[in-house]
């Protein structure tokens, strides 16, 4: 039995850590030419990873964060479709396009709130761009059930695609209603059996806790029928509420969320009913089968986190395609135009439509190193990242490690001469054992902090 009560301290804001430094330290100093030197300096021994952004929805989830445009009008489409085959050739006149693509995303939006016809042509410009995939690539694509069809699958397969990812979020109806995504569980049931007719061998299904009016009974409900459809990787999101950011978030009676010891319990409850019915924990909030390249990777410390979050495809430079998309490489990131009109003028002028990024330096490098190894794999060697990075840790890290003192004698984490070990219960704490090594954050007061809160 665990006291969550004594644990809602710990509710304070805080990164998710998809990067390191994170998106707030981006700034405009980065720029195209920059990146283009970068793009020129990258060795063509290292893969690629594409990422293309389909910016599009017909209407609003109230929870979402991401960035989206909302539009029933073909035309815009069409037009996006057009801009992104120039920002292809843009990009082509910069990258060695023969290097080995390792892996190739669509996110959105709704990617496939395109027609088949639509995404295919968004396919092959890649392709035709990008001609050298390995044969092994991970070829994946969000999917909201709402909008699949046979022909999205169709079009999918013959790209290649192994994997696909579906937005369920919540199957109570009471919680569908008031986040505005009514998707009954046979809508999802009916996509993924086009998937696995498909042949497609590693289905994801997108949960989210912490939804107004969600209870402890209700997602216990919704994750016993979700197992029902045997999908390979779950992802269970905490849900981040950043109304300052999020105007559709403004919509919710904030009384209706759980409190943290409470969303707590049912992480904790689901951590417990997913690995009795055979799933395993990998990283912070995805949980994979044994047969699983992610279950694989996790026991034996190969995880890694990007965008698009835990992946076994790390060493790749990753190629941001579209608006708002995020790419990066050994010492970079890059980030697109946020808002069409500023992507659309950068590609008419012939740029990249880079809008800010960030250089890392030394010290970045290492931090970053230390906080996506913790969130990958729950544990750091010490004695590694001394060897690897010429430090002697515990003099470097010594405010960090002092500030972890407090979960050590919580029992969350376990700090030897080698080796700092996080809990199984402290796994759920991962994003604020993380913080300390943010030399960042902690420059900003808490009050300060523009992030969600980490329970």
């Amino acid at each position: 039995m665990i006291d969550f009560k004594k644990f809602e301290k710990y509710s304070r804001p805080g990164p998710r850590y998809t990067s390191y430094p994170t998106a707030p330290e981006f700034n405009t100093d980065f720029t195209q030419d920059d990146l283009i030197e970068k793009f020129k300096s990258q060795s063509k021994d290292r893969p690629l990873s594409l990422y293309t952004h389909i910016p599009f929805c017909r209407s609003a989830c109230y929870f979402c964060g991401c960035n989206v445009i909302f539009t029933s009008k073909e035309n815009k489409k069409v037009k996006y479709i057009e801009y992104l085959k120039k920002e292809l050739k843009i990009l082509a006149s910069h990258i060695d396009t023969s290097r080995v693509v390792t892996q190739m995303h669509f996110g959105g939006g709704t990617p496939t709130f395109l027609s088949p016809e639509q995404l295919k042509e968004v396919i092959d410009s890649i392709k035709e761009t990008f001609p050298n995939f390995a044969p092994d690539a991970e070829i994946s694509c969000e999917v909201d059930p709402r909008f699949f069809e046979q022909g999205h699958m169709d079009v999918l397969k013959e790209a290649g695609c192994n994997r696909l990812s579906f937005g369920v979020q919540d199957l109570d109806p009471q919680v569908q209603q008031t986040i505005h995504r009514v998707q009954p569980f046979e809508t999802t049931q009916n996509v993924v059996n086009i998937a696995r007719a498909a042949g497609i061998k590693s289905v994801n299904i997108d949960l989210i806790y912490g939804l107004p009016h969600q209870t402890k009974e209700t997602f216990a409900k919704t994750i016993r029928d979700i197992v029902k459809l045997d999908p390979d990787r779950l992802a269970v999101f905490n849900y981040a509420h950043v109304p300052w950011m999020m105007k559709t978030q403004r919509k919710f009676d904030e009384t209706t969320f759980a409190p943290p010891s409470t969303k707590l319990e049912i992480l904790k409850d689901s951590i417990e009913f997913f690995g009795s019915v055979g799933y395993k924990m990998v990283g912070m909030d995805h949980f994979a089968k044994p047969e699983d390249e992610l279950f694989k990777a996790i026991e034996k410390g190969e995880l890694h986190r990007n965008f698009q979050g835990y992946t076994t495809k790390g060493g790749a430079d990753l190629i941001g395609i579209g608006v708002t998309s995020i790419g990066d490489g050994v010492d970079y990131y890059a980030q697109n135009f946020k808002t069409l009109s500023e992507y659309e003028e950068a590609i008419d002028a012939g740029n990249l439509p880079i809008f800010k990024g960030y250089q890392l330096n030394d010290d970045d490098i290492l931090r970053q190193f230390v906080i996506m190894e913790l969130m990958s794999n729950f544990s750091l060697d010490m004695k590694r990242v001394e060897s690897e990075f010429n430090i002697n840790f515990k003099e470097y890290f010594s405010d960090a490690l002092k500030a972890l003192e407090e979960f050590v004698d919580a029992e969350l984490v376990t700090i030897t001469e080698d080796k700092i070990t996080v809990s199984h219960t402290g796994t759920m704490l991962i994003r604020n054992i993380s913080m300390p090594f943010d030399a960042y954050l902690n420059k900003i007061p808490e009050d300060k902090r523009r992030f969600s809160k980490t329970i």
